[in-house]
């Protein structure tokens, strides 16, 4: 029998050996054969620096890396997140084509600890089967008549907000805020209907424990929240089961269910209610084109669900404010294996960094003046306005992981929007910063502030 530490010691040394290979193989020889395989297809972009790749670069204020490396090595470039490829493709039509695949060979990337344990296993981050039962499962309750029976709680819950602005005639208000609020209460009594109290307690554990992950971004554990005070919340009495195993969803399911539709929901409202509201704070002129369609069509009388197809100035302000700042701005996906996308041959486990930021304000696309508010571009159907390139414009993504929720965020925005005008004129607050922060969403890092004007002295529309 051999000396004990010699074995022992040659163990210690092959485990040692094992890991320094592991980790050469995924921060050197694989970045390197990734980074050559591309470069001979064309596909260029930043050299990649050892361990953190270009992590560096990406610290910065809403994707500037981006354009300085589109101008330095075009449209679809190579970068690195750590050890991670990253390919950034702006073409519609490679967009289409990854988006678009219905046979698996693009899946969602792999998302942080943080992220997942914040959002669960929701539609957002699952896969599969999972998925695909989910979705069948619960976009219908965003569609038709189910949405339009949540309108008359959407009603009162932007009525409670506007109650509280009348202390604020005259005076600035920040309203980014005050729309994450609007976004919860609307959440809380939609999701959970009679017992509206009940979910917005859990609802508001959501947003603590949202805020601890915002702190705590890159630590492995989250002091003073435990995921199991949600669970053993009265969540668990709304659980949903059915015989038919194809409808049945299980408590956890149905849980991270919840975290997927607040968190996405009250962001999703929010980023957009707050740049719409600034872009027409600054163009008072479509904001009075707004308000002249909304009195037009409703008076000063809550709006109705029936009309609400008839807005169109709204309509064109909402899909231009989304061009200029969708709430988000990149749809990751990865290759599940080497695969072919356009003329380009791609190895497996790639990253497809697809920014809609970059597409809606490509100038190619959208002419010179990309960057400027214009909702005239929408004034026929939005594929006029893209000449039918489905690709050229997606605030919500396209294809079959398209966000389910789009029309709740939509016509949530338009009941706001119309309760809003019916009563206030608004003006831009010179104390207000422009800087736009990616913060899970694109969101105003020091929110927006504006002037309120009374139009009315009595109690408003009813």
């Amino acid at each position: 029998m051999g000396d004990p530490i010699l074995i022992l010691s040659s163990f210690v040394c092959f485990c040692l050996l094992l890991v320094l290979f592991r980790f050469l193989d995924r921060f050197w020889w694989t970045p390197v054969y990734i980074q050559y395989r591309l470069g001979s297809q064309g596909i260029k972009g930043p050299s990649y620096k050892f361990i953190h790749g270009n992590t560096r670069e990406m610290l910065k204020m809403v994707l500037p890396h981006v354009y300085t490396w589109m101008n330095n090595y075009g449209k679809n470039h190579l970068s690195w997140r750590g050890g991670e490829p990253q390919l950034l493709i702006t073409e519609p039509e490679l967009i289409k084509e990854v988006l678009n695949n219905r046979d698996g060979l693009y899946l969602k990337a792999s998302l942080p600890f943080y992220f997942m344990k914040l959002m669960g296993n929701g539609l957002a981050t699952s896969e599969g089967e999972q998925w695909v039962k989910h979705q069948k499962l619960i976009n219908p309750a965003f569609q038709g008549e189910n949405l339009e029976k949540m309108i008359p709680e959407m009603i009162v819950s932007v009525e409670l907000m506007l109650q509280s602005w009348k202390k604020y005639q005259a005076k600035e208000i920040e309203v980014s805020e005050e729309f994450r609020l609007l976004a919860t209460d609307i959440i809380s009594r939609t999701a959970f209907g009679s017992n509206y109290l009940e979910g917005k307690t859990i609802f508001d554990m959501m947003t603590q424990y949202s805020n601890i992950i915002r702190r705590n971004i890159f630590k492995p554990r989250f002091p003073g929240l435990r995921e199991e005070k949600v669970k053993l919340g009265d969540i668990d009495c709304y659980a949903y089961h059915d015989v038919d195993e194809n409808k049945r969803i299980l408590v956890q399911d149905l849980i991270d269910e919840c975290k997927t539709f607040y968190i996405a929901g009250q962001e999703t409202i929010n980023s957009l209610l707050s740049w719409t509201v600034l872009l027409l704070a600054i163009h008072t002129d479509w904001q009075d084109k707004a308000r002249e369609e909304v009195i037009e069509l409703f008076g000063h009388q809550n709006p109705h669900p029936n009309d609400l197809s008839k807005l169109h100035t709204i309509s064109r302000i909402i899909n231009e404010a989304l061009r200029l700042y969708p709430p988000t701005v990149a749809f990751i996906s990865r290759s599940e294996r080497e695969v072919r996308l356009g003329k380009f041959i791609l190895p497996a486990n790639i990253q497809l960094f697809i920014s809609n930021l970059v597409v809606h304000r490509d100038p190619g696309i959208w002419g010179d003046d990309a960057h400027l508010f214009k909702p005239e571009r929408f004034s026929g159907e939005v594929a006029k306005a893209t000449s039918n390139n489905v690709a050229a414009y997606f605030p919500f993504g396209i294809g079959p992981r398209t966000c389910v929720g789009f029309n709740f965020a939509t016509v949530g925005a338009k009941i706001v929007l119309i309760m809003i005008l019916q009563r206030y004129r608004f003006t831009f607050s010179p104390t207000y910063v422009h800087s736009p922060v990616i913060n899970f969403l694109l969101v105003p890092q020091h929110g927006i502030q504006v002037i309120l004007h009374s139009l009315q002295s009595d109690e408003g529309p009813s």
